[in-house]
């Protein structure tokens, strides 16, 4: 009798043994699985950008000057942009034509990302993806539009005034040009996101709606802070990150009325416990 006890206890442990051997594997298969999955979504990202990047490098000098036209148009008579590296008048507008190719593959890179992510969302936040995805990439691009078309214009002929009194040549190295037009794409872009900003945190409660209006006044005097770091030191530029910052926020606080949370419901579930049931 005793030795069927220890028989059977003997049989217990290598079960129990074998399950956690068999669910530590699992995991195994399932964390690789998901680690090839991300690399094959991260090499199609990439491809894409790489076919627009082949696409439009031949005409990479055109699509330089025309990222350089705003201050083209504001320098004086006979002014022209200069290198100072030597291997600038190659690699620089490279840089701007990768700089295109990647903004034009933006949607395909978001849906790589997407795809990734799905499986493992609820029901209401897959609902929710989409918007915000396709709101995203319109706010980004209206942003870099509203720095190429009003803010660089009207920065750089206030800052060419202001040369011409001292008799002073305004000349831009391109790369000098290249860094300062980026951070400005990049700073309005991220800016005009305010709306997504507000709609996810009041969505997915985070922050209550009455709690982002009551905070307006912090956001007002951090929206000309936050303008006076990324902008050139002019108050005139501040002023054009600023308010934009400002109304952006109030139309996010319009359109969170919207997207307030209900009651959550318990059938919502993400799609593998769905599948499992």
């Amino acid at each position: 009798m005793t030795q069927n006890n220890s028989t059977e206890e003997v049989n217990k442990i290598n079960s129990d043994a074998n399950a956690e051997a068999g669910v530590s594997d699992g995991l195994q298969e399932s964390f690789l699985s998901h680690l090839f999955e991300l690399r094959d979504r991260v090499v199609k990202a990439a491809l894409a950008i790489i076919v627009v990047f082949v696409s439009l490098v031949y005409w990479a000098p055109d699509i330089f000057h025309l990222f350089a036209q705003p201050l083209l148009s504001a320098l004086p008579a006979g002014g022209k942009m200069i290198v100072t590296d030597v291997t600038g008048s190659f690699f620089v507008p490279m840089k701007v034509t990768m700089l295109v190719a990647f903004v034009i593959a933006l949607p395909v890179v978001m849906y790589q990302i997407w795809a990734f992510i799905a499986p493992g969302l609820y029901l209401h936040e897959r609902r929710l993806v989409l918007p915000l995805v396709v709101s995203s990439y319109s706010l980004f691009i209206v942003g870099m539009s509203f720095a190429y078309f009003l803010v660089f214009p009207t920065v750089f002929k206030f800052m060419a005034s202001y040369n011409a009194p001292l008799g002073a040549e305004m000349s831009t190295d391109i790369d000098n040009y290249l860094s300062f037009a980026m951070t400005t794409f990049l700073a309005f872009g991220i800016t005009f996101e305010v709306p997504v900003v507000v709609v996810v945190l009041v969505r997915m409660g985070i922050v209550p709606l009455a709690k982002l209006k009551e905070i307006r006044p912090y956001v007002i005097v951090g929206a000309f802070v936050i303008s006076a770091v990324v902008t050139p030191p002019d108050v005139l530029s501040q002023l054009l990150l600023a308010l934009p910052m400002t109304i952006l926020y109030e139309f996010g606080l319009l359109t969170a009325r919207f997207y307030v949370p209900k009651p959550s419901n318990d059938s919502d579930t993400p799609d593998a416990n769905s599948t499992a049931t």
